[in-house]
């Protein structure tokens, strides 16, 4: 293959492809039939001499070489559009939609800010909640169901880590904020009124925030290391609810330190460290290759990174 006689246009469909990890939507994305990335598609393979994407059971997954080759070919379209189409973007004059991806309790402590900052200074900008139901929102960002996920999704970024020394991935992440787990309970709990231990811990009865409502979560995982076990009598689906049903019962369970607050129960939970080692809590949000250069989409990007940074700030201060 000689660069000379190659369609650069094409390198405009591999990027699409390859975004998108299906034809129909890279289709979409150009404003082209499905034929004719289809043949698109072809030529790059006859001209490159390779599969670039392999069928499989799941649907079609990128050649080693496709993975090596497209952050240089996502960088050279990106510089090409920024040389051709230089930025401008006046955030009080764009008009766009936004759907977000977010736990209750994660939604409660970014939600109010983000609406305060869209009122006063892009009037015309709206947000779309969408429940966040998975630890790995990936299929989500895939599929165009939503726009951004913010949340704890540890092997989802552990696996992103990965991909930035070994090959591409169409999904971004950003760290927003790292916290700790407690054990909360309410404030006049047998428990709150003496130091907690492996022991009076584990006799406790606990409750669990499980999207899937599996009881079977991350101290499970713990505990099993030390030959100990918990009884979970409840598993909810909400931040908020935990901190009721918490509040008015002797059941106690385990939230990020930030989330508390989010229950909107402070006045009557107390939080005491665990007596045993867990990992940290880290906040990200996760987006798609399709949203990179959006400046809408940075702009929101942004405001969340300096609202985390702000929040991050002010809860060192306070424990200091």
């Amino acid at each position: 293959m000689s660069f000379l006689t190659l369609d650069l246009n094409l390198l405009r469909v591999f990027d699409a492809i390859m975004t998108e990890q299906n034809l129909t939507r890279a289709a979409s994305r150009l404003a082209m039939t499905q034929p004719a990335v289809s043949n698109a598609l072809k030529r790059l393979r006859y001209s490159l001499n390779d599969e670039l994407l392999i069928r499989t059971a799941h649907g079609v997954k990128p050649s080693q070489y496709a993975e090596e080759l497209w952050p240089s070919v996502r960088r050279a379209l990106a510089d090409l559009e920024t040389a051709i189409t230089p930025e401008t973007f006046d955030v009080s004059r764009a008009h766009t939609t936004f759907q977000l991806a977010m736990a209750d309790a994660t939604a409660a402590l970014w939600l109010p800010s983000l609406v305060r900052t869209i009122e006063q200074e892009a009037p015309q900008l709206n947000i779309r909640m969408v429940p966040l139901t998975t630890r790995d929102p990936r299929q989500m960002l895939l599929r165009g169901d939503v726009d951004l996920a913010v949340g704890f999704f540890p092997g989802v970024t552990a696996q992103l880590a990965g991909s930035q020394t070994t090959s591409a991935s169409p999904v971004h992440h950003e760290r927003l904020y790292t916290g700790e787990y407690v054990c909360v309970m309410r404030k006049d709990h047998p428990l709150a009124q003496m130091p907690l231990t492996l022991d009076s811990y584990c006799e406790a009865h606990h409750l669990l925030v499980s999207f899937s409502g599996r009881a079977h979560g991350l101290i499970e995982e713990i505990l099993l290391t030390m030959n100990r076990k918990r009884r979970i009598l409840l598993t909810v689906n909400q931040f908020f609810t935990a901190g009721k049903v918490v509040a008015s019962s002797d059941l106690v369970t385990v939230l990020p330190r930030h989330l508390i607050g989010a229950t909107g129960m402070t006045d009557v939970l107390v939080a005491r460290e665990l007596p045993f080692t867990t990992p940290a809590v880290d906040v990200d949000m996760l987006w798609h290759e399709r949203d990179v250069r959006n400046p809408a989409h940075k702009w929101l990007r942004a405001h969340l990174a300096a609202t985390a940074h702000a929040k991050f700030t002010q809860e060192i201060i306070g424990k200091h």
